[in-house]
């Protein structure tokens, strides 16, 4: 058996040590990705598909640059397919080893055409679960036990790609799975709501960021906007991730763009279809000339996600914005 990122007894003495008082988090995202992304690292996305995406974390980590990197999610679109795709344009300032996941494309916008190169030129090592079994390997980590039984895997050839182990259960007689807990070294998190200790708020789908939050040995939260504590406090039902359980708190309006943010801003079709259609001409051979000019502009060519967002026209965030308010009017 192998761990990535941490084994549960590592990730039990790092939360042993680990510093939870109550102090103020707030710090740039280049001082963040800087001081907890090392080289080797297991990197969790949160969000699902293109719901809150850390858009802002993965250009911030491109900028910086990454060495064979591990990430973890269940579903995801434009986070893996932004930062994965810098492979192909800057090979030697950005590298990931291994991927653990279940989904990989955009739902309603088509297949990742990321994905599709990392997995046919073999330039990342898969490990494939369903989106069940990666909730289920966060949860047991944030519960703090090594593994979690599901009877998922044994109904397909998850078990035949994964490290999944059947066993007789002890109590029942009858096969079960076991899935290994998952501890990355960093959990990347967008959230509607946050104050500078950390706790925070999430509107619509939490996905599984709450477990993987508990489950990190670090945690990165950008947000749409830092609240003073005692309005976070003042509804303490609504805090789903702990101020304990994050290192750093990061003010990013539009961070997850152009995904889409409940109650904040919709999906941009327009810009999610300009990327991957960058990308899929590279499938058969084409040149990577168009997507390296678009990193060389809107990735390096600036020092931040909010110089990034100036580059683009105010009249497609606003859009963003309207056709969310719209959505959120009518089903609220």
């Amino acid at each position: 058996m192998f761990w990535t990122g941490l084994s549960p007894d590592e990730a039990r003495e790092a939360l042993v040590k680990k510093d939870k008082s109550m102090r103020d988090k707030r710090m740039s995202l280049k001082e963040a990705i800087a001081k907890f992304v090392k080289p080797g690292a297991n990197v969790a996305f949160g969000g699902f598909v293109d719901i809150r995406q850390p858009i802002a974390s993965v250009h911030e980590l491109i900028r910086h640059g990454f060495k064979d990197l591990t990430l973890s999610w269940h579903s995801a679109g434009m986070g893996p397919d932004v930062l994965a795709a810098a492979m192909l344009t800057h090979p030697d300032h950005c590298n990931i080893k291994r991927v653990e996941l279940a989904y990989w494309a955009h739902e309603g916008y088509g297949l990742s055409p990321v994905c599709r190169v990392m997995a046919e030129r073999s330039l990342i090592e898969f490990e494939d679960w369903s989106n069940y079994n990666m909730s289920a390997r966060f949860k047991a980590g944030a519960l703090g036990v090594p593994f979690m039984p599901c009877r998922g895997p044994m109904a397909g050839n998850i078990n035949d790609t994964s490290r999944t182990k059947i066993i007789d259960c002890p109590f029942t007689g009858r096969k079960i799975a076991l899935v290994p807990a998952s501890h990355p070294n960093v959990a990347l998190l967008h959230v509607q709501a946050a104050d500078k200790y950390g706790n925070c708020v999430i509107r619509g789908s939490e996905g599984t960021d709450p477990e993987i939050a508990m489950a990190s040995e670090h945690t990165i939260i950008t947000c749409e906007q830092i609240v003073s504590h005692e309005l976070m406090t003042s509804h303490p039902n609504d805090i789903v991730i702990p101020f304990a359980a994050v290192d750093a708190v990061v003010q990013v309006p539009f961070g997850a763009y152009p995904g889409g943010c409940r109650r904040h801003y919709y999906f941009s079709q327009k810009y999610i279809h300009e990327f991957t259609g960058m990308v899929a001409p590279i499938i058969k051979g084409g040149s990577v000339d168009q997507l390296k000019a678009w990193y060389d502009e809107y990735v390096f060519g600036v020092n931040s996600f909010e110089e990034y967002l100036a580059k683009l026209p105010s009249a497609e965030l606003l859009k963003a914005q309207l056709a969310e308010r719209e959505n959120y009017e009518a089903f609220a």
